[in-house]
Formats: C-alpha cells, sequence, structure tokens
C-alpha cells in the first residue's frame, strides 16, 4: 500500500461482514454498516434516528449538548420505542459532546449512539469515532453511530450521510442519501 493511502480507513466488504448490518423496514432499502458513523440531517432526523432505534433490540445512549431546548418527549418517542431504552448523556461542554461519543462507541455497550450536535464536526472526529466503534465491535457488540446535525450536514467522513423531511402528505417522509462510500445519491 502506497504512503498516499495509508492513512485510509479500510473499506472493504469483509468489515461489512463481520459486524454486519441494519435495515430498518419502513425505511426500504436503506443499510446502515454497523460499527460505523453515519450521519442524518434534516427537519425529520430525530424522527429517522428513532425509526433505526426501533430495526434494532437493546439500549440507545443519546448524547445532546445540555443547552439544547429540543428535547425528546416520550409519548413521541414511544411511538417507536420504549422511552425506558433511552439514556441520555448531556454534557456542558461543546468539547465533551464528541468525547462522550467515543466512549460509548469505544465500550462496544450500547447497539446504538445517537449524538445530536449543534453541528457537523470536522473529519478527525469522525475518524476517532469510526475506530471507536470499530474498536467497540471487537469488545462486545457491534455498535451503530448516528450524528444527527442542523440543515444539510456536511460531516466529512462519515460513512453515509441522509436527509429526512416530512412531505405535505400526512405520515410520509422524503429520505435522500447525500453520500456513501459505496454508493450513489438516491431518493
Amino acid at each position: 500500500m502506497s504512503q498516499a493511502a495509508a492513512h485510509l480507513l479500510p473499506r472493504d466488504s469483509a468489515r461489512a461482514r463481520a459486524h454486519g448490518r441494519v435495515t430498518p423496514p419502513v425505511m426500504g432499502a436503506l443499510e446502515l454498516e454497523m460499527a460505523r458513523v453515519h450521519e442524518i440531517c434534516g427537519a425529520a432526523r430525530r424522527t429517522m434516528a428513532l425509526m433505526i432505534a426501533a430495526a434494532l433490540e437493546g439500549p440507545v445512549f443519546w448524547v445532546s449538548p445540555a443547552w439544547n431546548i429540543d428535547r425528546l418527549h416520550a409519548e413521541g418517542v414511544s411511538q417507536f420505542i420504549n422511552p425506558g431504552r433511552l439514556t441520555f448523556g448531556e454534557p456542558e461542554r461543546a468539547p465533551d459532546l464528541l468525547w462522550c461519543c467515543d466512549e460509548v462507541l469505544r465500550s462496544g455497550a450500547v447497539p446504538l449512539l445517537v449524538g445530536d450536535l449543534p453541528g457537523p464536526p470536522a473529519l478527525t472526529p469522525i475518524r476517532r469515532l469510526h475506530l471507536a466503534a470499530e474498536t467497540g465491535a471487537s469488545r462486545a457488540t457491534a455498535p451503530l453511530g448516528l450524528l444527527l446535525t442542523p440543515g444539510e450536514g456536511g460531516a466529512a467522513g462519515v460513512e453515509t450521510r441522509w436527509h429526512m423531511a416530512p412531505t405535505t402528505e400526512s405520515g410520509h417522509w422524503h429520505l435522500s442519501r447525500l453520500r456513501a462510500r459505496t454508493a450513489p445519491p438516491k431518493h
């Protein structure tokens, strides 16, 4: 391998076979590779995270800033999962958000980490999160990392980037894959 390519994370299908994928039944052909970090943006990003949580078993660790005024409501959550599955982490300092996400992924203690962030993180923290998820997969459960970002997202280095927004029809969603390492954009 050349020195220029040595710093890249592996993208082979053997890793996907080793850690598996999750396919939420209500989302058609959507597949998310476990032991990786994916980004969800758009107005319905929290709804999509809860739909994905419904496709997995076990606890969900939800990290969001303590100053965030948008909180999940138990009655709304119960439409997707048992609210008792949720554990919340609310760091008071912005640098601690990604540190908490890293520690949860590295532990392998939960199958799903949701990082509800105020903005897209840079490339280096994303690489650290991927490595933490792979370490967690070698210890226990292969965790899935979801980063929720406002607007159109834009975190560099994520495995996939999804945008979900409600449509004008009640109960319907518009889901777009904006970026994926191994697939083209799709609506």
